[in-house]
């Protein structure tokens, strides 16, 4: 019989973080300089960065709006990396937690994975970073000086919230699948789970056209444009989206027994914050008005960006729905 009862207490929090979690959190939050740096020189008027006659110049207004919400969110990193490390960080409320760090983590493991990826690409191919109509966009020293930030604080702070979550909740994720209860996620999370995977697969056909070579869906503009970081960014789509669906049907119908509960939960957790958050930055991308035609969104490509993020907050609810109901049996 499964046992359910008498999980190990999470280990208590210690009145100092280790000198790990301390070089871990400064890490972090000397990533986010560049970037906020960068963000605040252009809402105040500067051009660091950005060539005369970029197409980032034609909406000011809309500029200033995009990147002073954009130093509130990668100031929140910062923000994180302090409760992730602090003996009061241990009191937060969960969903208080959890939101911002399912955000953070979603948005920022794509970059971690595509951004070396299409380096590794251009070794081969050579720069190929697109000019809209012949009009620059940005310096190519940003990209490597901002996507550079974003992986170290990807990387530090993931660390900081698995050695956190471990304190706090490892109680939770031990051992196997095959050692859950029965029906520990519920009928309701089983098939959420299911609508979710069957909307993630119409959204990734697309995709999956796209990565192979067909124009059917994109604008004439970014046809023309396609460069070997388009196909890698659509690979990187849909990857995720494998990260995201399979852990979350293996874990609430509890298939493939002998995997670690702990491996399954954060492989779901990072693939459907990859899917949710990046479908939702895409699809609010796509609907804000823009003068770069090789940034044209057609309809098919909002349906797929809308399905992306549907399925993402699906899956990331059965994930709550089980860590819920794991956590009232313990």
């Amino acid at each position: 019989m499964t046992q359910t009862a008498h999980l190990p207490a999470p280990a208590p929090a210690a009145t100092r973080p280790s000198t790990a979690r301390r070089i871990l959190r400064t890490l972090a939050q000397v990533a986010c300089l560049p970037y906020i740096t960068l963000k605040i020189a252009w809402v105040a008027g500067g051009e660091i960065g950005i060539p005369a006659g970029s197409v980032l110049l034609d909406h000011r207004a809309l500029m200033i709006v995009a990147n002073s919400v954009s130093v509130v969110a990668d100031a929140l990193v910062v923000v994180l990396a302090l409760l992730l490390t602090q003996p009061w960080g241990l009191r937060v409320r969960a969903w208080l937690l959890a939101v911002p760090m399912w955000a953070a983590t979603g948005l920022l493991a794509p970059i971690v994975i595509g951004f070396p990826a299409q380096l590794a690409t251009s070794v081969f191919t050579g720069p190929q970073r697109h000019a809209a109509g012949g009009r620059p966009f940005l310096d190519e020293w940003v990209f490597g000086v901002v996507y550079g930030g974003f992986i170290v604080q990807g990387i530090a702070l993931g660390a900081l919230f698995f050695l956190y979550t471990r304190d706090r909740w490892g109680h939770l994720w031990r051992g196997a699948l095959g050692d859950l209860p029965a029906r520990c996620s519920g009928t309701g999370a089983r098939i959420t789970a299911a609508v979710a995977a069957l909307l993630a697969v119409v959204a990734a056909v697309p995709h999956v056209m796209w990565a192979l070579g067909s124009t059917t869906g994109l604008a004439a503009a970014r046809v023309a444009e396609r460069t070997s970081d388009f196909f890698v960014l659509e690979w990187t789509r849909l990857f995720f989206a494998a990260v995201a669906v399979v852990p979350v049907l293996l874990l609430v119908f509890q298939r493939a027994r002998a995997l670690p509960v702990r491996t399954v939960l954060a492989a779901g957790w990072v693939g459907s914050g990859a899917l949710g958050c990046w479908g939702a930055y895409m699809t609010l991308v796509s609907l804000l008005p823009g003068t770069d035609p090789v940034e044209a969104h057609t309809g098919l490509m909002r349906l797929a960006y809308a399905g992306e993020m549907i399925t993402g907050f699906l899956l990331a609810g059965c994930l709550a729905v089980f860590l819920r109901r794991r956590s009232a049996s313990a």
